[in-house]
């Protein structure tokens, strides 16, 4: 039986343990790709920024621009602990970019391996990835309180700013 993705263990820790990467990255940015994973059932894992949502359990929703200056619109978002929250994605660019969710560390982390292993597939649901032109999105729910971020992790991406900020309120 051939599984939606095959994963080869780093052994690289990661604040919710240990980090997955599958063989190739390009792959998983695919329209194909995404829409196997919304059709495929969601692991609902606790992260230290929160948990994947339940489509029922969203009461907001927020459109996220994502475009080739290497920038989000916007790049700073208030929640509330305990809300579900629905990020819309468009990709205004001519390349593609993804909108990944985490602490500080873990994104830089995962930032310094995708340019060690820039073909690294990963799908997760803290992750969107949109090709260019395409639309994406993700549900989460934000049930820990802190400051944590979003980037995009394409190698030079990162490094370029494109990163935001989200306030997660008690």
């Amino acid at each position: 039986m051939k599984t939606r993705r095959t994963f080869l263990a780093l052994g690289l820790a990661s604040g919710a343990g240990m980090l997955l990467a599958p063989a190739r990255h390009a792959l998983a940015h695919g329209e194909a790709a995404h829409a196997a994973r919304r059709a495929g059932p969601i692991v609902r894992e606790q992260q230290d920024w929160g948990i994947a949502g339940e489509a029922r359990a969203v009461r907001r929703t927020i459109a996220i621009t994502l475009s080739d200056d290497m920038r989000f619109t916007p790049d700073h978002i208030e929640v509330r602990r305990g809300e579900t929250v629905r990020f819309t994605h468009r990709n205004v660019g001519k390349v593609m970019h993804e909108m990944v969710i985490g602490t500080p560390a873990a994104l830089a982390e995962h930032a310094a391996l995708m340019e060690k292993f820039p073909e690294m597939e990963h799908e997760e649901p803290w992750m969107a990835h949109v090709a260019p032109g395409g639309t994406g999105e993700l549900v989460w729910q934000f049930n820990r309180a802190g400051t944590f971020e979003f980037a995009c992790l394409i190698p030079g991406h990162y490094q370029a700013g494109m990163r935001g900020s989200i306030v997660v309120r008690p």
